[in-house]
C-alpha cells in the first residue's frame, strides 16, 4: 500500500514523466548520433536557446513573488543567495575533489549549487509551503543563479590554473575580463534592469489601465527577453519580474495563466534536453555522488538560515533542491574548456530530482513535522535506549562479567551442603532499627486513640 500510495503522489507523477521525457531525449541523442549532439551543443543557436528557457524560468519565478513579503524575508534572502550558495558550493566542491580529484571538481560544485527556477515556478501551485515559504523559495531559486554563474567564472579560471589548461570558447573572455569584467557585467544587467523597468513606468503613467499598455508591456517583456537572450543578463531578467507585471483589465488572470503555460513547455523541453545530453557520455559514479551532495548541502545550509521560518516550511526548504536548465546553461559555459562536466552533471540532475520528488512525497504523505515528530516518538521512546536490567541481574563485584541469562539452579556448594538458605534474608543493623521505631510508634497511637475498630 504505500508503494501505490508513491507511486500515485504527484511528486512521484512528475518524476515518472520527466524520466519518461529524459529517455525519448536519450533515444533521440542516440538516433543523431554524438557528432552530431556535440556540434549542437556548442553551437550558438542551442546555447541561446538555453537561455531564453532560463529567461522563462527567472521571469516566471520572480513574476510569482509578492513584493511585501519579499521584504518581510528580505534578509534571509540575501543571505541565501550569498552566503548559502558559497557554502553550498564550498561543500560539494570539498567532496568532488576528495572523491574525483581533477579539474571538474573545482567547477561542478557551483555548476549545481542553486535551485532550479523554473522547476519550482512549475510547481508551485502543488506545494504545501504556505505563501511566506513559497515567496521565499522563488526569491532564492530565482536570484542563486546569476550568483552561482558568476561563481562559475571564478572557478573555471581556478580550474584552468591549477591545472594548466588552454582558455577557449565563450568563456575565455569572462575569463580574460577578471573581477572588472564581472563588476562590469553586473553593473550592466543593474542598468538593463532599471531601463526596462523605468520605460514601464512611462507606460503606466501614460495610460494605467487599457488593452494598449498591456499590449505595449508584452512587446517590452519580449524585447527585453530577446536582449537579456544575447548578453546573457539573467540578472536583470530576474529583476524585472519584480516590477513589469502586465495585466490584462478585462481577464486579469490571463497573463498569469500563459506565462504558466509558457513555464510548463520550458520545463518539458528543458528536461527533453537533459536526456539529449546524455546520450553522448554519462559518468554514472560521479553524477550519482554530485546529486547526493548537492541535496545534502541544501540540507545543511537551509536550516541555519530559515530560522525565522514555521517548522512544515524549515522542512520542506531544506528538502527544496532542484536541479534543471541553469545546471545544463552553467555546464553548456564550461564545456569548451571541460567537456566530463557535461556528463556528470547531466545524470546529477536527474538524481537530484529523484530524491526531490522521493522526500517530498514522503512528506506529504507524513502531513505535517509535527505528525513526523509524533511518530518519530512513538517508534523510539524517549526511555528506550535505557531499559532497567530484569530481576535477578545484579552486576557482579570483582569486574567480572555480568550474568545474561536466568540466575542458576541452587546446588550444593563447594564446601558442603551447610544451613538451608533463608526465604527471607535476615534485616541489616540499620534496618533493625528502624523497624524497631517503627512498631514502637505504632504501639503509641494504639494505646492513645484505641484501634479503628
Amino acid at each position: 500500500m504505500r508503494a501505490q500510495a508513491v507511486v500515485r503522489s504527484p511528486a512521484a507523477r512528475r518524476l515518472l514523466i520527466a524520466l519518461f521525457i529524459t529517455a525519448t531525449g536519450v533515444a533521440l541523442g542516440r538516433a543523431v548520433g554524438s557528432g552530431q549532439v556535440d556540434d549542437l551543443v556548442n553551437g550558438q543557436p542551442y546555447f541561446h536557446a538555453v537561455a531564453a528557457l532560463l529567461a522563462i524560468g527567472l521571469y516566471s519565478g520572480t513574476h510569482g513573488i509578492e513584493t511585501a513579503r519579499m521584504r518581510t524575508d528580505l534578509r534571509t534572502i540575501v543571505l541565501a543567495v550569498t552566503v548559502g550558495v558559497l557554502a553550498k558550493a564550498a561543500l560539494i566542491t570539498l567532496v568532488m575533489t576528495v572523491l574525483f580529484p581533477g579539474p571538474e571538481a573545482l567547477v561542478l560544485g557551483v555548476a549545481v549549487a542553486q535551485i532550479d527556477p523554473l522547476a519550482v515556478a512549475a510547481l508551485q501551485h502543488s506545494s504545501r509551503l504556505s505563501a511566506r515559504g513559497r515567496s521565499l523559495l522563488l526569491a532564492w531559486a530565482s536570484f542563486d543563479d546569476p550568483v552561482t554563474t558568476l561563481l562559475t567564472i571564478y572557478a573555471a579560471t581556478l580550474a584552468v590554473t591549477a591545472h594548466d589548461l588552454d582558455r577557449t570558447g565563450e568563456l575565455a573572455v569572462l575569463q580574460g575580463s577578471g573581477l572588472g569584467g564581472v563588476a562590469l557585467g553586473m553593473a550592466a544587467n543593474a542598468a538593463f534592469a532599471a531601463v526596462v523597468c523605468g520605460m514601464w513606468w512611462a507606460l503606466r503613467r501614460w495610460r494605467p489601465d487599457g488593452t494598449a499598455v498591456f499590449a505595449a508591456g508584452c512587446v517590452l517583456l519580449a524585447a527585453a527577453g530577446a536582449v537579456a537572450v544575447t548578453q546573457f543578463w539573467m540578472l536583470g531578467v530576474a529583476l524585472i519580474g519584480l516590477f513589469v507585471r502586465p495585466v490584462l483589465p478585462r481577464a486579469p488572470e490571463a497573463f498569469a495563466r500563459t506565462l504558466a503555460l509558457l513555464t510548463q513547455i520550458a520545463l518539458v523541453l528543458a528536461v527533453l534536453g537533459v536526456g539529449f545530453l546524455l546520450s553522448v557520455r554519462v559518468l554514472i559514479a560521479a553524477g550519482i555522488v554530485l546529486g547526493v551532495t548537492a541535496f545534502l548541502a541544501q540540507v545543511v545550509v537551509s536550516i541555519p538560515l530559515t530560522r525565522g521560518q514555521t517548522a512544515d516550511d524549515r522542512a520542506l526548504l531544506a528538502i527544496a533542491q532542484q536541479n534543471g536548465i541553469t545546471a545544463i546553461v552553467l555546464a553548456l559555459l564550461l564545456s569548451s574548456i571541460l567537456p566530463d562536466v557535461m556528463a556528470v552533471v547531466a545524470p546529477a540532475i536527474v538524481v537530484v530530482n529523484m530524491l526531490h520528488a522521493l522526500f517530498n512525497s514522503a512528506y506529504d504523505r507524513a502531513g505535517s513535522w509535527a505528525a513526523i515528530r509524533e511518530a518519530a516518538g512513538r517508534r523510539f521512546p524517549p526511555g528506550s535506549a535505557r531499559r532497567p536490567p530484569p530481576a535477578g541481574h545484579e552486576p557482579t563485584g570483582g569486574g567480572g562479567r555480568e550474568p545474561t541469562g536466568a540466575a542458576p539452579a541452587p546446588g550444593p556448594s563447594p564446601e558442603g551442603p551447610g544451613p538451608p538458605m533463608p526465604l527471607i534474608p535476615p534485616p541489616r543493623r540499620g534496618d533493625e532499627d528502624t523497624a524497631c521505631s517503627t512498631s514502637l510508634g505504632a504501639a503509641e497511637h494504639t494505646r492513645r486513640h484505641g484501634s479503628a475498630g
